[in-house]
Order: C-alpha cells, then sequence, then structure tokens
C-alpha cells in the first residue's frame, strides 16, 4: 500500500511539474503578443503618414525649430519602445501629473517600423505643452556591430540558432531565458543614453510600462553625488540582492562583486550624462556584454548588465519615486497610493488580456478610449 502511494505521489508530482511548465510557457507567450487593436493602431497610423505629405512636412518642420530639445534648463525624459498607446500612456500621465507641463521634453526612440506610426501620433495629439521628438535607432550612425556587442552576437549563428530557433540543447532552458526581445536593441539602447543624447546633462529614463502620478521635476535637482545612475533600490529582501542575478560560481563575478550587494531596478532612472561620460561608463557595458557572450555571467535581460555596469555608481532613490511589482504581484495599497511612478513590470502588462485586473484602471485612466482612432480599432 505504501508503495502503490508513493508511486501515485510520484505520478501527480510528475503531472503537476509538466503542467506547471505548459502554464509558465503559455504564459510566457501570451505576455509575448501584440493585441489586434494595437497592431490595427500602428497599421493606420502608418498608412496616414504615408499617404498625408502636408502632415509628414509639417512635424519635420516643427521638429528642426525645436530649441527645446537641447535646452538643459528643461525636464529631459526619454522613453525606448516600439509601443505606441504605452508610451503615450506615460507621457500623458506625465503631462497630467506635471505642475509645469510645458517645462517637459519627451525623447522616444523607436524602430524602423513603428517610426511612421509614432511620428504621426506624437505629431497630432497634444499632452498639455509637453514637447515630443520622435527618432528611429536605425539613424544613428554610431549603432554598428563593430562598436555594439548585442548587434555583434546576433549575426552569431550560435546565438541565432539559441534564441530564434525552436529547438536548442536539450530544451532544459526556460522559454523566458530564450525570448528574443533581451537581444533587442529597444531594450539596450539604455546603455547608450549619452551617444543618443550628446546635448543633454541629465535625463530621466522610463519603461514603456510605468504610469507617472506625480510631479517628477523634483528629480533633476536631486544631488546623486557623484554617481551616475539614481535609482530606487529592491533589496527589502534577499531576492533581489546581485547573487539572484548573476552566476557566481564563475571567477569573474565572484572576484568582483559583493553577493549581497543591494540590488536595483531600471525603469524610472535619473543619469548624470556629464558624469556617465566622464567615468565612460558605456565601455564597462561593452566590457561585461563581451564576457557574456556564451551566456555563463547571466542568463536574461538588461538588468543583470546594468547591475555591474553601474556597480558602485549607483544613488539610491527614496522608494516612493519608483514602485514596482504591478504586472506579476499584489502591491500594498499605501505604496500605490504614494507612488510617483508605478511599474508594471512583468507578464501581465495592462494592455494585455493576461493584465491584472484590480491594476488595470491605474493604467487606463490615461488612455483615451474615445478616441476615434482607438474606437476603429477596437482598442479597450
Amino acid at each position: 500500500m505504501i508503495m502503490k502511494l508513493k508511486a501515485k505521489i510520484q505520478a501527480l508530482e510528475e503531472q503537476m511539474s509538466s503542467v506547471t511548465e505548459k502554464s509558465s510557457k503559455y504564459g510566457q507567450i501570451a505576455a509575448e503578443e501584440v493585441p489586434k487593436g494595437l497592431y490595427c493602431i500602428g497599421i493606420r497610423l502608418t498608412t496616414e503618414w504615408f499617404r498625408n505629405l502636408s502632415l509628414q512636412r509639417k512635424i519635420k518642420e516643427r521638429m528642426q525649430m525645436e530649441a527645446k530639445l537641447k535646452d538643459n534648463s528643461l525636464n529631459h525624459f526619454c522613453v525606448f519602445s516600439d509601443n505606441i498607446v504605452a508610451t503615450s500612456v506615460v507621457i500623458n500621465s506625465t503631462s497630467i501629473s506635471s505642475k509645469n507641463p510645458d517645462r517637459v521634453v519627451f525623447h522616444i526612440v523607436t524602430d524602423e517600423i513603428n517610426y511612421a506610426a509614432m511620428t504621426a501620433w506624437f505629431g497630432t495629439n497634444q499632452f498639455k505643452g509637453v514637447t515630443v521628438e520622435v527618432q528611429k535607432f536605425e539613424d544613428f550612425k554610431w549603432l554598428n556591430a563593430s562598436y555594439v556587442p548585442v548587434l555583434k552576437q546576433l549575426q552569431d549563428a550560435e546565438t541565432q540558432s539559441y534564441y530564434f530557433s525552436g529547438h536548442h540543447d536539450d530544451e532544459k532552458t526556460p522559454i523566458k531565458f530564450r525570448n528574443p526581445k533581451y537581444l533587442s536593441m529597444l531594450n539596450h539602447l539604455r546603455f547608450y543614453i549619452p551617444e543618443v543624447f550628446p546635448a543633454l546633462k541629465k535625463i530621466v529614463f522610463l519603461d514603456d510600462d510605468v504610469v507617472v502620478q506625480k510631479d517628477l521635476s523634483a528629480l533633476f535637482s536631486i544631488d546623486l553625488n557623484g554617481n551616475v545612475n539614481g535609482a530606487v533600490e529592491t533589496c527589502m529582501e534577499t531576492f533581489h540582492r546581485y547573487h539572484k542575478y548573476l552566476n557566481y560560481s564563475h571567477p569573474l563575478i565572484r572576484e568582483h562583486f559583493d553577493p549581497d550587494a543591494c540590488g536595483w531596478a531600471f525603469g524610472m532612472n535619473v543619469f548624470d550624462l556629464v558624469e556617465w561620460r566622464k567615468r565612460n561608463v558605456t565601455s564597462i557595458y561593452h566590457y561585461w556584454q563581451e564576457k557574456n557572450v556564451d551566456r555563463t555571467l547571466w542568463k536574461l535581460g538588461t538588468l543583470p548588465p546594468g547591475l555591474l555596469t553601474f556597480y558602485g555608481l549607483t544613488e539610491p532613490l527614496d522608494p516612493t519615486w519608483h514602485v514596482l511589482g504591478l504586472g506579476y504581484t499584489n502591491v500594498d495599497p499605501h505604496l500605490i497610493e504614494k507612488g510617483a511612478v508605478l511599474h508594471f513590470n512583468g507578464n501581465s502588462k495592462p494592455w494585455l488580456k493576461i493584465g491584472m485586473e484590480k491594476y488595470k484602471p491605474l493604467w487606463e485612466k490615461f488612455v483615451d478610449y474615445s478616441h476615434p482612432l482607438l474606437q476603429q480599432c477596437n482598442f479597450h
């Protein structure tokens, strides 16, 4: 009887493991989907952009005359994204929460595919006086495989097989580790901000899955004490310390980094670009990215190389500046109420069907569902 029970328990455990693995896989696939409504908006805007030559002319003339883009007395923000609606929510929520929106400048960088749609959207919609610039990273002449390790790695056959083929080694590598988005240039562009904006001295980096609900102007007067990166630390629990993100069995990691060092978050960061250039921080990122070509230092994402690149160069910010977890877990309501920037990090993005229902209203209130284009595309 005991043997039968043990066999039954083992069978159930194997069944549960299989179901968990499938659930994780399907959840990852759902998180990577592009909703039909969002796809429709992009197509219609792109069509309008190429059809309407006067719109192209008007927007290009306006951008050429915009002195604000290089004015360091203003508050500059950057977003690197291919998601029109999400980026629009970031800018709309910032403009509504800002005491002086006319002093806010947003720099959007997208890709060739979404450039026309992004330009058309932000050229035809107003955000309370906020200045919006749209660029595409394909126009950056310095962005090439000889300078950028990620682009060099994309040309490598083994890397292409790892990320883009449906089968690899013994298939024990979790699907989330093999998501091609982790090699996306839009994802890694955060390490090249001084090159993207050579005239700027300070900038706030925002992910496209955030909502701003407080005025952020005070971020620009925070003293970073000679550091490059101002970020909210996430090491209230041991889960978010360096040893969680990095492979400490590797001597390079073990010799250079304290395993109990405090982790921090990307998504709302204040960058001192003067100090960045002085310390040549991008070259530090290049060093670690090239050392990880075989993925033995860390597995995925931009946070691990960020932790290495900005090690000893990060100034902790008050936790209320950046509240995380709205895309995967329950968050203390008091933290949400006090938070300046709410981050929907995780798979359950608010524009997806799998978004967490109780947090969706925090994002949706900054979407104008009455806009004709959103109605035509049935975006809801």
